[in-house]
C-alpha cells in the first residue's frame, strides 16, 4: 500500500494551489492499491495461529443408510465376500430343498406302487420243506474232528397266483447240531413261475469240527434211538415280479428243525418244521 505525500502549503500566491485536510484524506483514500491490499490481509491471516478443536470425546451421527449401504473403503472387500458367499449358501440351501422334494415324492409314488400291487395281488411269503437228507463224514467211533459232508433236499413253494419270485445269488445255508455249525453252502439262484413247486439240491460241508464230549455222548443217544436232530437256515435275497414289473430285492429267511434215523448217506427224514420269514428291506 503506497500514500502520496501530500503537498506543502507555501506562500506562492500565483501557483494557486492550497491543500486543505479534507484533500488529504481524499488524496489519501483514492491512493490505496486494492492488489496490494489484498496480499497483504492475506499474509496477515495467514500468520495467524490455527487453533484446532479442543481435545475431548465427540459423538458423530450418520445416516443409517450411509452405515448399512455403504460400507468404508476398508471393508469393502469384506463385504463383497461376505455377501458372495450368503449368495453361495442360499443356492446350496435351494438345491437341497429341491433334492429332498424329489426325494420325497420318489419315496411316495414307490410306496403308492406297493401299496396297489398288495391290495391287487395280496402276495405271500414261499413255504418251505425238506424232502431229503443225506450225511456222511461223521464217524462216532472214534473222537478225532469231524468233517460231515450233509446233503439237503429242500421243497421250495410259491403260493402266489399270480406273482412270481426270482432268487438271486448270494444265498446262504448253514447246518447246526445242538447250535454247533457243522457245514455250509449255497443255493443256486433260479426262478419260480407263480403257483409252482421247485426242489433244489445242495451240499453243506465242514471240516475240522470238533465236538464236545457231551455233544458227542448225545449224538451217540440220537443216533441209538433213530432221532439225530438237525437245524437249516436259509438265507436267500428274492424278488416278486409281475408281467414286467420287477420289486426290490427283499430277504427270506427259512429255520428248519429236522429229525433223521440215522447218520448216512440213505438217512431218511423223520421229522421236519420249517418257518419261513420275509423282510422287506
Amino acid at each position: 500500500m503506497t500514500v502520496e505525500k501530500p503537498k506543502e502549503m507555501t506562500g506562492d500566491t500565483n501557483s494557486g494551489e492550497f491543500v486543505t485536510n479534507k484533500d488529504v484524506h481524499r488524496i489519501k483514500h483514492l491512493s490505496i492499491d486494492t492488489n496490494d491490499s489484498s496480499s497483504s490481509r492475506y499474509s496477515v491471516d495467514s500468520q495467524k495461529p490455527r487453533i484446532g478443536p479442543p481435545p475431548g470425546t465427540y459423538i458423530i451421527n450418520l445416516p443409517k443408510d450411509q452405515i448399512y449401504r455403504v460400507p468404508p473403503p476398508e471393508n469393502a472387500h469384506r463385504y463383497e465376500y461376505l455377501s458372495r458367499r450368503k449368495t453361495n449358501q442360499s443356492n446350496c440351501r435351494r438345491c437341497f430343498c429341491h433334492f429332498l422334494a424329489a426325494l420325497l415324492i420318489l419315496l411316495f409314488l414307490a410306496a403308492l406302487v406297493v401299496g396297489i400291487l398288495y391290495l391287487v395281488y395280496q402276495p405271500h411269503k414261499p413255504r418251505f420243506s425238506v424232502s431229503g437228507v443225506s450225511v456222511t463224514g461223521i464217524n462216532l467211533t472214534s473222537s478225532s474232528p469231524l468233517s460231515p459232508v450233509i446233503g439237503i433236499k429242500v421243497r421250495s413253494q410259491n403260493v402266489n397266483g399270480k406273482l412270481g419270485l426270482i432268487y438271486e445269488k448270494g444265498n446262504e445255508a448253514d447246518v447246526f447240531y445242538g447250535g454247533i455249525k457243522l457245514g455250509n453252502g449255497k443255493f443256486t439262484a433260479f426262478k419260480q413261475p407263480a403257483d409252482n413247486v421247485t426242489v433244489i439240491v445242495t451240499v453243506l460241508k465242514g471240516s475240522s469240527i470238533q465236538l464236545t464230549s457231551s455233544s458227542r455222548k448225545e449224538l451217540k443217544e440220537s443216533h441209538k434211538k433213530g432221532k439225530v436232530p438237525f437245524g437249516l437256515r436259509i438265507k436267500a435275497p428274492v424278488k416278486f415280479k409281475v408281467g414286467a414289473v420287477t420289486t426290490w430285492t427283499m430277504t427270506v429267511t427259512v429255520d428248519c428243525k429236522i429229525k433223521v434215523d440215522k447218520l448216512t448217506a440213505s438217512a431218511t427224514v423223520v421229522t421236519e418244521n420249517c418257518d419261513t420269514g420275509l423282510s422287506l428291506l
